[in-house]
């Protein structure tokens, strides 16, 4: 007989909670987080699951009902539509640029220059507005001729300025076309909103929803791009840090704030380039881990629990992670040598990984049952592992993927 929805839940969160807590569950946990794959499972395109999201949540509601894992992470995709509106310049969009059956990509570019860190700081509103936006939106270009609009003392003058502004054409155009692009977000966050509870509903918890962002990833990949960011790290190493230092706490507000108003305990981020093949040891010193260990004791004294992916290889850095309180952080891992972070970390840290996606897409599933056996057998042994996919797993096989979970709840009982 099929158990209740919210008995299912609860024993799936409990499962879930007590590997993050060290505890010792009854079996090993299993995650899913399935990106495009639903999609593919139901036969349509990345494009059309990119552009209707309509279509893509039903195709993700049945691949996680197929494979009931005992959590989901689920990515809110934003519509096409919208990027399309607004002329996107950060992102190569399925069936727009490239083909409709690969995943969007994301295109880096010299967003901010390397003389607007302190216009960044000092005024990240007319920044956004009159700066970064209209480099990133083609739509949005017309608005870098908009008047700073920053001093209290001269606020009717800048209002005079502001509204001449607003007969030029090309401006009135983008405040129509970003009218319009607002309008279609705002159905997509209608229904986004939610989904989460549909999920939940149907007996499965949800990973952790709210993102949080380490300074470095958040300039480097948003606004410098990495060639620009290294050169800052040897030409104005001062100015990167006080950007730093400057930008932490907003991130720390904007994710609590984040997972407050959605009732989660847990928050996501992945740790992107603080891997072994990005910087030495020295500059992740420097740079990366004083910020990461700031934003996750951040988050735990606020009460929540800090999901991190460390994305790419961190081997040589598994050390740093036992700065971190003890049973309070979960570790995604990619490339990272798992078997040593469970030599490392055991103890410590609850790890998740690290089935490879090159073998969920060409491997049989009696190879997935021997990696996973492997997997249980060492990195699972006393608690504190869940199993889950290397990265997203757009291109694995659906019997591949079934295997993996199936074979974890029949395998990783503890008791």
């Amino acid at each position: 007989m099929n158990q209740p929805s919210n008995q299912l839940y609860r024993e799936r969160e409990a499962r879930f909670t007590d590997a993050i807590n060290l505890k010792v569950p009854d079996r090993v946990p299993v995650m899913l987080e399935m990106s495009y794959f639903p999609a593919k499972y139901a036969g349509i395109t990345c494009a059309a699951a990119f552009n209707d999201y309509n279509l893509w949540l039903k195709a993700y509601l049945t691949a996680v009902s197929d494979y009931a894992p005992d959590v989901v992470q689920i990515l809110p995709f934003s519509p096409g539509v919208f990027y399309d509106m607004l002329g996107t310049r950060q992102l190569k969009l399925p069936g727009r640029g490239i083909s409709p059956d690969h995943s969007q990509q994301f295109a880096e570019g010299e967003f901010l220059k390397a003389e607007e860190y302190d216009w960044l700081m000092e005024d990240p509103t007319d920044f956004n507005l009159r700066g970064f936006l209209p480099r990133i939106f083609g739509a949005l270009e017309p608005l870098k001729k908009l008047p700073p609009f920053h001093d209290t003392t001269y606020a009717y003058y800048e209002l005079s300025a502001l509204a001449e502004a607003m007969t030029l054409p090309d401006i009135q155009q983008a405040l129509k076309t970003l009218t319009r692009a607002g309008r279609e977000i705002s159905r997509w966050r209608s229904r986004m909103d939610a989904f989460g509870p549909k999920i939940e509903k149907l007996g499965f918890p949800l990973y952790g929803t709210p993102v949080a962002h380490i300074p470095f990833d958040h300039i480097s990949y948003q606004m410098r791009g990495m060639k620009g960011i290294i050169l800052d790290m040897y030409r104005q190493p001062e100015k990167l840090l006080k950007t730093f230092d400057w930008l932490l706490p907003i991130q720390i507000r904007k994710a609590t704030e984040s997972a407050r108003a959605g009732g989660r305990n847990r928050v996501f981020f992945a740790l992107h380039r603080g891997a072994d093949n990005f910087m030495s040891k020295k500059q992740f010193g420097i740079y990366y881990w004083p910020y990461v260990k700031k934003l996750v004791n951040a988050l735990i004294t606020e009460g929540f629990t800090p999901c991190l992916f460390l994305e790419g290889d961190y081997t040589s850095r598994l050390e740093y992670f036992l700065e971190l309180p003890k049973g309070k952080v979960l570790a995604r891992l990619e490339s990272t040598d798992i078997f040593k972070a469970k030599s490392v970390l055991h103890g410590h840290m609850c790890i998740m990984g690290n089935v490879p996606a090159s073998l969920l897409q060409v491997g049989n599933t009696g190879d997935i049952e021997a990696y996973c056996k492997k997997l249980i057998d060492i990195v699972g042994k006393d608690g504190g592992f869940i199993l889950a996919p290397r990265g997203t797993p757009d291109e694995a096989k659906p019997e591949n993927l079934k295997a993996m979970v199936d074979f974890t709840k029949k395998y990783g009982v503890y008791r």
